[in-house]
């Protein structure tokens, strides 16, 4: 209940409506505007940028302070103390695990990589060269068709059991997409390695060598998993809500969180780093300012990708756990020499020294290392987002389940109407 109430007073009514305010555990207050219909007014905010959708006691964000929790739980004590399947339980049930349960609950998800056959036959469906976040969309969304044996979102056993398909499942739909892209036969999944072990044998191994894994990179991996598993209501998240509020099942309500995704506003930010540093090329120092300089030209349309973000007004937290992480894998490969990443390198020290970058807080962020650090082990610019959806599955069925288990409405956002009023057809 509310203990408080904001008055709003409308010109041309005769009255002052009494909103309640609500106090979450941290972050802003926020002021229930629902009794406002019955008054004939909406409120008008594109983009939902001062909107609270729903309540959630998944993720919190403080982008002024630069903090990500999980459950409470700092992202980067979680990246140093815990791992991707550990965080996907924590996500899920809100709790952390106890080591009977950890290992019940990551035994579970070994035991159900495998994907239906049939499935393979959707792949041939498309053409090798279609983008693999075009695959997955389809693939992800087809699930509902090989696993509707759990599918009455009222049952909670139910909802647990898609969950733990998805989280599952969606490394070796992933890997599926690559070998497909590539034009080589896929892999099965194997039991007896770890989760970001398995996505990277799935990937990389093939009939003809054996695939040895380097612990680094299944590291660094599991650590990309952790730092994408979830971000609180973006869009992908606000999507797979949406969806799932007029009831559609849960293959369905993720498929739509990856279109979502796909967009370079969101999840191909990554992808776009990369590409930002074919476009400067040359490495060398006067080139290098050169794109520099127009970058502070708001006239020009170059922009720094993987700088800022518009959530954080600080440091993004997760970025210097991927710092950290970009760094042990670039000094496994011994890459130091490598022209695109001194670019990266060079840029990275300009933005952490440069006045006019500190001024304005455009420090890298999360995508700036992800997309370098997945560059190196060997993964495919058009898979970035991918991986992303990959991890972010977690988040999103969380979201989903944490909104099925309560009291909800099927969304319906309202609209400030600009179009002609009511007119006659013309009958002559």
């Amino acid at each position: 209940m509310a203990d408080r109430k904001a008055q709003l007073t409308i010109e041309g009514l005769d009255k002052v409506i009494e909103l309640p305010v609500y106090s979450g555990t941290v972050g802003p207050d926020v002021v229930d505007v629902r009794g406002l219909g019955a008054e004939g007014v909406f409120t008008y905010d594109p983009g939902f940028m001062a909107t609270s959708s729903c309540q959630s006691a998944i993720t919190y964000i403080d982008g002024a302070k630069g903090v990500l929790l999980h459950r409470g739980y700092p992202i980067d004590q979680l990246a140093k103390h815990s791992n991707y399947v550990e965080l996907c339980y924590l996500l899920l049930n809100g709790e952390r695990p106890s080591k009977e349960e950890y290992q019940t609950f990551e035994r579970t998800i070994r035991n159900h990589t495998m994907v239906h056959e049939q499935l393979a036959n959707f792949y041939k469906g498309f053409r090798r060269d279609a983008h693999p976040m075009s695959i997955l969309c389809g693939v992800v969304g087809g699930l509902a068709a090989f696993y509707h044996d759990h599918l009455d979102i009222t049952r909670e056993e139910d909802r647990q059991i898609s969950a733990i398909r998805l989280i599952a499942k969606m490394p070796t739909l992933a890997a599926m997409c690559y070998k497909y892209n590539i034009g080589q036969p896929f892999n099965y999944p194997r039991n007896d390695m770890s989760y970001a072990e398995n996505f990277l044998y799935m990937m990389f191994s093939n009939p003809c060598e054996e695939y040895q894994i380097n612990p680094v990179f299944a590291k660094a991996m599991d650590r990309i998993f952790m730092l994408h598993a979830d971000h609180e209501q973006n869009a992908s998240t606000s999507t797979v809500r949406l969806a799932g509020s007029t009831g559609a099942n849960p293959f369905a309500c993720i498929s739509a969180g990856i279109a979502a995704l796909w967009g370079p506003a969101h999840g191909g930010a990554n992808e776009a780093v990369l590409n930002m540093l074919d476009e400067i090329g040359d490495d060398s120092e006067e080139n290098i300012q050169r794109f520099i300089d127009k970058a502070k030209d708001k006239d020009d349309p170059f922009r720094l990708m993987g700088f800022g973000h518009r959530v954080y007004r600080n440091f993004d937290p997760r970025a210097k756990v991927m710092k950290e992480t970009c760094d042990e894998v670039l000094g496994q490969l011994g890459l130091a020499d490598d022209p695109q990443l001194r670019i990266a390198k060079r840029l990275e020290e300009i933005a952490l020294e440069d006045e006019y970058f500190v001024k304005r807080k455009l420090y890298p962020n999360v995508d700036f290392y992800s997309g370098i650090i997945l560059k190196a082990i060997g993964i495919p610019t058009n898979m970035f987002t991918v991986i992303f959806a990959m991890s972010r599955t977690i988040g999103w069925i969380s979201h989903w389940h944490e909104m099925i288990s309560g009291d909800y409405k099927i969304g319906r956002p309202r609209q400030l109407y600009i179009g002609h009023p009511q007119r006659d057809y013309p009958t002559e």
